[in-house]
């Protein structure tokens, strides 16, 4: 449900449907209960729930519900009882009781009940499409009452009531000579104009005067006083004829004595003058001084020129059209008309009269209204320091709105200037007022109002109101959204009640996310006099859609009672469109932004719409001290009771308070073990602090609770059970409830760190009152721990001395890296010189082109890297004692994918007790590598089974990435224009995919560029693509080249080459699956070949005939070895037996080998085994 302009004249109840995917997210629970709900039903019709507000008297406690559409749309409101067995709401049937005297009061459409106020003496309502008319016209300035304590309306007020423009004396003079013809239709005109006037005695006057050559009076302003007396007067008006149009005279006998005293005009009243005429004046002369005279005197005057004469006679109209708009007061656009003819007068009276009615005694026309569509009430807000009560009034001044203050009988109405700078509304549309509210810093009080459709994404304007009653603008923040709807909802809250506001909330419930899903967000600004900083947003689970999330916020005095104020935000699109309502907690900190408890709607009842369309938590309507949250949805309004909170804690101790894994005093089960006894013991605090009884609970006892991460059994078990894992149930109150259990510890090599018992409590039953606190622990762990034998101050001084060894071939300096020599082993030895070393660890820090692979031995070295770069080993566990040595081997592997000129090692020991001589427990090792040009090899599997994609939507439907990168180095002479192609198998012979080529990535700068015609050639990620595979042999096929398969050919350009310098071109392609699951048979063997290619070149400088030497180019084209053939391998029918196959992969690398024993045992016969292996590519230098 949202609240939108309709047009000029109404804001109406627009509910909006969305069909839509909704995430599923269950409630969470915490202390507002959902079990006992009271649900209040209305007529939906009537949107019966689009505004609660709680209220007490002496009477009882009750949800006013309003009801805006009740009654052909009157308005009205229900009161519901809140305690008692009835749900029944009653009607207080207000609608014949909120209306303005003396005025002519238009109740339809009123939409009372539409906004609801809490106010010291009871409650204001509104119906800010409340009417009066005036004339033919019906303003909608707005209507608002208040409700004392029992609900009985007190006398309405209307901030913005209009006067129905005050008096006026309107003059016509009619031509009446000869030109025109028929007569008829100047009387209609006059039987269709006067009816949309306000006739009186106190509102407009009419005279009629008819003109040829001399004017006469057909009646007087004071002739009558009745509109059908003036009806009946000019239906009998008889056409006067005359051979001369003397236009300016009758204007001015009209001036002297159409608006005299004596012929009935009012001093004080607005004149104008309607002049209708077929023809040029024949006293033009007189023109120019008879208009001066008529503005001096404030004539306003409508000029209308009957063309028909000069139509009919072929006559020109340019000179009659410029003299009548003479005539007419300026703007002519607004004060000049002109008909074809005679019969289509009655056509522009309408016209005519909505124009002379919005000059409203200023003797100034036009159509740009004020306050007289200004719906004052649209929303309402009571400034409780100034004793202010703050309508909106969104529809004032074309739409930009404005506030109204109204205390006690006067009101304050700023004017469009007020705002306008701050607005810069420039399409009058804005909408200011929709939502109010203030803020306070302890002594000044600030208003705050938003207008959701300024500039189109919304904006928040705080301001302050001297004594004079002029209001000046002290800040304001825009939305970030165009169509967020931002401003819409405004709420202050002090979070911890001290007087000063400490945060604005401002809702943008259209706020759209990334994927266009209208989610809704709530804005947290904090407030330093009066200037906004934003703080961050609140909202609801990610992936909403159309969830309109903040179009209501409440702020709750303290829903859990822990003294901070709560805030309620509903989102009633959400769930379908069944609503959900979600509460956040005040802190100390301010306002958690993450919700403590989601409320679905369907969750109370399945049947709800819209719930969390409206909200209230201001007051406790059970009488248990705490607040309590009513809901509106639609045709419904829901009660939800809050319960009371309970925090509970936990204590433990332990007999023996450490654990001597030597005295083995218990018999378990036939086995010497030490036993201790642990007594754990519950107690709980509660608010408020009286009640409805003790909190029912389930706990669950954790022997050695990070079990799963550092130990595969546990050292401690309870006895009761054999297990390490306890759960009960127990009623907590204040007074502690404990229990007693004996654990046996079981033997372990891990005696240094504490054995944990960790206690962790849970709700029994989540409906229950009270609830558990869900903002303290619910997880208790104690520890108790072992003996240690370092003596008798138990403080371990170890000296441990750490040195290694490196054992991988250094026969070089640098060291050469390629694929067949990528490793780099350290034997590193650890030695304790003095008290025994628990938990001895040696770290190893690497740099970045190496990554950790292997340790040996493993027994009593354990290795593992947790982060980036770094590995740590546990040597001599659990305790290294005194001149013990551990010595292992450690291995690392090369990384080709940071390429760096040194390989860094650092080793540090440490252990969990005092170090001596910390300097000899590191050492740092820096070793020069260079890398060999060459090629990595890549290996996949082809799954026979797996289907054959052939409708491909992403790059991952077509198969595993293969990426390659074609260095070239220039030499010592600079080369101007160089080329290089790239060849690369794209489809086998018979039409099957190889490769796809995805990207031809160049370094920046521009000096190498690429062909890139041939990437993604099939727009896969831009649309789908179907593709097919056909049945084909390979066999005898062993490598698939340019001779094999069909190639195309990637063009590359280096430009003015520098000496001595890389250039590089990263080639991306994928591997078509489908081609080698659907291939009918592939050689049984797996080949690794390793394929070069000395590429001689011969370059030409330009201008220069003599050839470069064969030993410079070849050393500089080291990197140009590019993709020349890809090679595929079968491993086809793996049986029972992998023998066959172990024979042949022993003839590749050791590593395969290895993989193809580990890993592809367990594989059955229907994979296929996919090897893809190295390469280069043909370099062709031109």
């Amino acid at each position: 449900l949202l609240q939108v302009k309709t047009g000029v004249a109404e804001i109406g109840l627009l509910v909006l449907f969305f069909f839509s995917r909704v995430q599923i997210i269950q409630s969470q629970s915490y202390n507002v209960g959902t079990s006992g709900a009271t649900i209040f039903s209305g007529p939906a019709s009537e949107e019966f729930g689009y505004t609660v507000q709680q209220a007490t008297n002496a009477q009882g406690k009750w949800l006013l519900v309003g009801a805006p559409w009740s009654g052909n749309r009157k308005g009205d409101v229900y009161k519901c009882p809140v305690l008692g067995s009835s749900n029944t709401c009653n009607k207080l049937n207000l609608q014949g009781f909120v209306s303005i005297p003396d005025v002519l009061n238009v109740n339809d459409n009123m939409s009372l009940g539409l906004t609801l106020a809490r106010i010291p003496t009871g409650n204001d309502m509104c119906g800010p499409l409340w009417g009066q008319r005036c004339g033919d016209q019906n303003f909608y300035p707005g209507i608002c009452s208040k409700l004392n304590a029992l609900f009985q309306p007190q006398p309405a007020f209307s901030p913005a009531v209009q006067t129905c423009g005050g008096p006026m004396d309107i003059v016509i003079v009619l031509d009446g000579s000869n030109s025109i013809y028929p007569w008829e239709p100047m009387t209609d005109f006059l039987l269709k104009l006067i009816p949309s006037l306000d006739i009186g005695p106190r509102s407009t006057q009419i005279s009629v005067i008819q003109y040829g050559v001399d004017p006469r009076i057909e009646f007087k302003l004071n002739s009558y006083q009745t509109k059908q007396q003036i009806i009946a007067a000019a239906s009998s008006i008889q056409q006067i004829y005359g051979t001369a149009t003397n236009t300016f005279k009758a204007i001015q006998f009209a001036r002297l004595q159409g608006f005299a005293t004596t012929n009935g005009g009012r001093p004080g009243a607005a004149k104008v003058l309607v002049v209708v005429t077929d023809g040029e004046s024949h006293d033009q002369h007189q023109r120019d001084q008879v208009i001066a005279e008529c503005e001096k005197q404030g004539i306003t005057r409508f000029g209308i020129a009957v063309l028909g004469y000069y139509i009919r006679n072929s006559i020109d109209t340019k000179d009659l059209i410029k003299e009548i708009k003479s005539i007419a007061s300026l703007p002519t656009e607004r004060f000049f008309f002109n008909v074809s003819e005679e019969a289509a007068l009655s056509t522009i009276a309408g016209t005519l009269g909505s124009r002379i009615f919005n000059i409203e005694g200023t003797g100034k026309g036009g159509d740009n209204f004020q306050m007289e569509m200004s719906q004052v009430g649209f929303s309402a807000h009571y400034a409780k320091q100034q004793d202010v009560m703050m309508l909106g009034a969104v529809g004032a001044y074309a739409w930009s709105g404005t506030v109204v203050h109204q205390k006690g009988s006067k009101a304050t109405i700023f004017p469009f200037s007020a705002f306008e700078a701050t607005l810069q509304d420039r399409n009058h549309s804005s909408l200011l007022g929709y939502a109010l509210t203030t803020l306070t810093d302890g002594s000044t009080e600030y208003f705050v109002a938003g207008a959701p459709r300024s500039n189109h994404s919304g904006q928040v304007i705080v301001y302050t109101v001297n004594a004079q009653k002029q209001a000046t603008v002290v800040d304001q923040e825009r939305g970030k959204q165009i169509g967020s709807y931002f401003g819409s909802v405004l709420c202050s809250l002090d979070v911890d009640s001290d007087g000063v506001t400490d945060l604005l909330l401002v809702g943008a419930p259209m706020y759209m996310s990334e994927q266009k899903r209208e989610e809704g967000k709530v804005y947290l600004f904090s407030i330093t006099k009066g200037i906004l900083s934003e703080e961050g947003v609140l909202s609801g689970p990610a992936g909403n859609e159309n969830a309109r999330f903040g179009m209501s916020i409440s702020v709750g005095p303290d829903l859990d009672l822990d003294g901070y104020r709560d805030v309620v935000v509903g989102a009633p699109l959400e769930d379908k469109e069944k609503g959900v309502i979600y509460i956040y907690n005040g802190n100390k900190d301010g306002l958690a932004k993450e919700f403590s408890q989601r409320i679905p709607g369907s969750k109370l009842d399945p049947q709800l719409q819209y719930f969390g369309r409206s909200l209230d938590s201001n007051k406790d309507l059970n009488d248990d001290t705490i607040p309590d949250i009513s809901i509106g949805a639609y045709g419904k309004v829901v009660q939800l009771w809050s319960r009371g909170v309970a925090t509970v804690t936990a204590t433990a101790s332990f007999n023996p308070d450490k654990i001597n894994i030597l005295n083995k005093a218990c018999d378990i089960n036939g086995r010497k073990l030490f036993c201790f006894d642990a007594k754990i013991c519950f107690s709980a605090s509660f608010r408020p602090q009286n009640p409805v009884g003790p909190v029912d609970v389930s706990y669950a006892l954790t022997l050695d609770a990070d079990l799963m991460d550092s130990r595969v059994t546990s050292r401690g078990l309870f006895a009761v059970n054999n297990e390490r894992y306890l759960k009960k149930k127990t009623k907590i109150s204040s007074s502690p409830s404990c229990e007693t259990l004996k654990v046996y510890v079981q033997e372990t090599p891990d005696f240094v760190n504490s054995l944990s018992l960790k206690a962790e409590v849970e709700q029994e039953n989540p409906d229950a009152n009270p609830v558990l606190n869900n903002t303290s622990p619910k997880a208790f762990e104690f520890f108790i721990p072992f003996t240690k034998d370092c003596g008798s101050d138990e403080e371990c001084v170890n000296d441990l001395v750490l040195s290694f060894l490196v054992l991988s071939p250094c026969s070089s300096n640098p060291i050469q890296v390629s694929s067949n020599n990528r490793e780099l082993k350290f034997e590193v030895v650890v030695k304790n010189k003095n008290e025994n070393a628990y938990n001895t660890q040696v770290s190893a820090t690497f740099s970045s082109n190496l990554y950790y692979s292997s340790v040996f031995p493993t027994d009593g070295v354990k290795c593992t890297s947790t982060l980036k770069e770094t590995v740590t080993c546990q040597v001599g566990y659990p305790v290294l004692r005194k001149d013990q040595e551990v010595k292992f081997q450690i291995t690392f592997d090369y990384s080709f994918d940071y390429l760096q000129n040194q390989a860094e090692v650092t080793f540090e020991a440490k252990s969990d007790g005092k170090e001596e001589k910390p300097a000899d427990n590191t050492v740092r090792l820096s070793i020069p590598v260079q890398y060999e040009t060459g090629s990595n090899m890549n290996f996949y599997v082809a799954n026979s089974t797996n289907q054959v994609v052939t409708t491909v939507k992403t790059l991952d439907d077509i198969g595993p990435e293969y990426n390659f990168t074609v260095k070239v180095s220039s030499g010592v002479i600079p080369v101007s224009l160089l080329y290089l192609t790239i060849s690369l198998p794209v489809s086998t012979k018979g039409g099957n995919q190889l490769l796809y080529l995805t990207s031809v990535e160049t370094q920046a700068g521009g000096s190498v560029s690429c062909d890139t015609s041939l990437v993604n050639p099939l727009q896969i990620g831009v649309k789908n693509q179907k593709v097919s595979f056909s049945e084909e042999s390979l066999r005898g096929t062993k490598t698939l080249d340019c001779k094999s398969a069909k190639c195309e050919k990637i063009q590359c350009l280096l430009k003015d080459t520098e000496i001595n310098s890389n250039y590089y071109v990263k080639v991306k392609t994928r591997i078509w699956n489908g081609t080698f699951i659907t291939v009918q048979s592939l050689p049984n063997f797996s080949s690794l070949f390793l394929m070069s290619l000395i590429v001689e070149i011969k370059l030409i400088k330009p201008g220069e005939k003599a050839d470069v030497p064969v030993g410079v180019i070849v050393g500089s084209a080291i990197g140009g070895l590019v993709l020349l053939a890809l090679l595929v391998g079968l491993l086809y029918k793996v049986k029972s037996s992998l023998k066959p196959l172990w024979k042949i992969m022993n003839k590749s690398t050791e590593k395969i080998s290895t993989w193809w024993m580990a890993e592809a045992a367990p594989l059955k016969n229907c994979w296929f085994y996919l090897s893809v292996f190295s390469f280069f590519i043909v370099s062709c230098l031109k």
